[in-house]
């Protein structure tokens, strides 16, 4: 089956997602992969759009993709869609499926969802930055420090093992389309 890879990336971990995605799946049947703004600067009419099956990437913003993705997502018409993102934010499913929830819903109804997919990835120092000056302005609270805590345990995020079971859950939806 044709597919196209089409993402948004802010810090390059749904990047590498996208990279995973693409290994995952024969490169004879690939039509396009980039990102997001790639696609845009490129100019219409593009090839990606030939592909039934249609991988888009995103990173959370606010609980959802971000604004651009959240644009071409609500554009597509008559995709097999897999969505696969990354969260700064990890370790707890209920989360991942919120945002998920969220992605999903911007997709209109003539689209079939295949399956999605979510990991952690890492923040940027900005963000450790942000979160120790807000703990200096108030030392002992524990929210804060848990966003500390977690800033340090997404380092190593997206992972080898959030890459496989990408690549697996991937290989599984493509399969079953074909």
């Amino acid at each position: 089956m044709k597919y196209s890879v089409v993402f948004s990336s802010r810090t390059g971990n749904t990047a590498q997602l996208a990279q995973a995605a693409l290994a995952a799946l024969p490169p004879e049947d690939c039509i396009y992969s980039g990102s997001l703004e790639e696609l845009r600067q490129a100019g219409e009419p593009s090839d990606w759009e030939k592909a039934p099956f249609l991988l888009a990437g995103f990173w959370t913003d606010k609980g959802s993709c971000d604004e651009k993705m959240a644009g071409f997502l609500q554009g597509l018409h008559h995709k097999k869609v897999f969505l696969f993102g990354t969260a700064g934010f990890g370790g707890s499913d209920a989360y991942f499926s919120r945002i998920l929830e969220n992605v999903s819903a911007l997709l209109p109804d003539d689209n079939t969802l295949l399956g999605t997919y979510m990991c952690q990835g890492k923040m940027p120092a900005s963000v450790k930055e942000r979160y120790e000056a807000m703990l200096e302005k108030n030392p002992g609270n524990e929210r804060v420090a848990s966003f500390l805590a977690n800033f340090s345990q997404a380092l190593s995020h997206p992972d080898a093992d959030d890459l496989e079971k990408l690549q697996m859950r991937i290989h599984t939806i493509f399969n079953e389309q074909k």
